[in-house]
């Protein structure tokens, strides 16, 4: 049984929370009010931003997975979520002689800025062109450079229960949407068995790319949600090709060195994972 901690235990860390706690391990969930925890996850109160309150972390941890979001976006919220909070818990656990087995931090796909519908993987060129890109490349060097071994997960566009606006859209038939634009996304429940899989493999990489094995335009994945749905299909607008125009990120992600290292998708494509969200999972 190993001990683990999720700072900043979120959407996708109380998921993952969860799940470890299901299979038996001792769980603590990192955040500043952990009330809504899930059941079988011991609670945690502290806040990331302020180190004090982190003198009195569990011990022995095994694993801790750093999972936390901005408050809001802007560049003083990116930064305090994800390069002074990334900060404040590597000196808490160095200070208290913690030697965690690997700490896994969530990054995501903003690192990348290419816009012309590229192919990118992990050797690709990071060279974000907005604050939240640059502030997550700064969080991944403060653990890739930190005193203990750490993987980067980039992930896409996550969404899974209780995240469904796009299936509302559609069913509404309030969707439009622009030729071309590529859309990479991950099920919430991918990102968290994603965790568990680098956290508890022997050896894996420093990075990964975790988006689900098929990038897709988003006008096909409307047409696709309308057709299961019953709904109209989305309309193809010039509002939409513009906003297509001005994206500052537009690429297709591979995640061929997640599925090589043995992680198995729940929802390898976002059809199975709208359809889960569609039967109520």
């Amino acid at each position: 049984m190993a001990r683990v901690l999720i700072a900043g235990c979120g959407y996708v860390g109380s998921a993952f929370a969860e799940m470890m706690a299901a299979e038996g391990h001792e769980v603590w969930g990192m955040r500043r009010n952990p009330a809504a925890l899930p059941p079988g996850v011991r609670h945690l109160a502290a806040d990331l931003r302020d180190p004090a309150s982190l003198d009195a972390l569990p011990e022995r941890l095994d694993h801790v997975a750093y999972t936390a979001t901005a408050d809001a976006f802007t560049d003083d919220a990116y930064r305090a979520a994800y390069v002074d909070g990334a900060r404040n818990l590597l000196g808490a656990l160095a200070r208290q002689g913690q030697r965690p087995r690997r700490i896994a931090f969530t990054s995501s796909t903003s690192v990348y800025a290419q816009r012309n519908g590229e192919w990118v993987d992990e050797d690709s060129p990071v060279e974000p062109d907005g604050f939240g890109g640059r502030r997550m490349l700064e969080g991944e060097r403060v653990f890739l450079d930190g005193p203990f071994p750490a993987t980067v997960l980039r992930l896409g566009g996550i969404y899974g229960p209780g995240r469904a606006s796009l299936v509302e859209k559609v069913a509404a038939g309030a969707a439009e949407c622009s030729p071309g634009s590529w859309s990479n996304r991950i099920h919430r429940d991918d990102a968290a068995g994603a965790l568990r899989h680098v956290l508890t493999s022997p050896d894996p990489a420093d990075v990964y790319l975790c988006v689900d094995r098929e990038p897709a335009g988003l006008c096909d994945i409307q047409r696709w949600l309308a057709a299961r749905l019953g709904a109209p299909q989305p309309r193809v607008s010039a509002k939409a090709e513009d906003t297509r125009k001005r994206q500052r990120s537009n690429k297709r992600c591979s995640s061929a060195r997640l599925a090589a290292s043995g992680y198995e998708f729940r929802h390898p494509t976002f059809r199975e994972g709208f359809e889960a969200i569609i039967r109520g999972g």
